[in-house]
């Protein structure tokens, strides 16, 4: 499980890159809208174990504990297609004592194109009685080694994001 290590700076952003399959698509070819949630978590889990050597299955046997979802926010603003590569990138966003926030993003394989800004809040819950309980020490180190700064996540408007990430990806028509 991870162990904060205060001599080293965390990235506070993971990313992969992934092709979107046949089986996970739609008639027309676009990825199924609840296929998106797969995408983004299969990416985050992966990533934060190898950047972070942080497990949320050791987590939960460990400190009897887990993070259960609360609220999604999500955008469809270009579909990701059968055979694409895609660059899904995730990051955490706000954090307090039982909350977590963590923004994903998918683009296009140059990242000329955005396709995709899902919020996903978590609460932080004691396996025993599935209350909502104050985020562990240890879990709370690894969330501010991994925490973007300066996100006044309490003032962001969702849409006003959106538009924020696409100013930072160049998009050709």
């Amino acid at each position: 499980m991870f162990k904060r290590d205060l001599n080293r700076s965390y990235p506070t952003e993971t990313e992969s890159r992934v092709i979107i399959r046949f089986q996970d698509c739609d008639p027309l070819q676009h990825l199924n809208n609840a296929k998106y949630f797969d995408y983004y978590f299969n990416a985050r889990e992966d990533q934060v174990a190898k950047l972070y050597d942080f497990s949320p299955g050791q987590m939960f046997r460990e400190l009897k504990t887990s993070w259960v979802v609360y609220q999604h926010q999500i955008a469809y603003i270009r579909p990701a297609q059968v055979s694409e590569w895609v660059r899904i990138m995730s990051r955490l966003i706000y954090v307090n004592e039982d909350t977590t926030v963590t923004e994903y993003i998918m683009t296009d394989d140059g990242k000329t194109h955005l396709k995709n800004v899902l919020w996903v809040t978590s609460k932080y819950v004691s396996v025993a009685t599935g209350k909502r309980i104050p985020h562990d020490d240890l879990i709370m180190g690894y969330l501010q080694a991994t925490l973007v700064p300066n996100v006044d996540f309490p003032s962001l408007n969702f849409t006003d994001r959106i538009r924020e990430i696409k100013s930072h990806v160049v998009t050709i028509n």
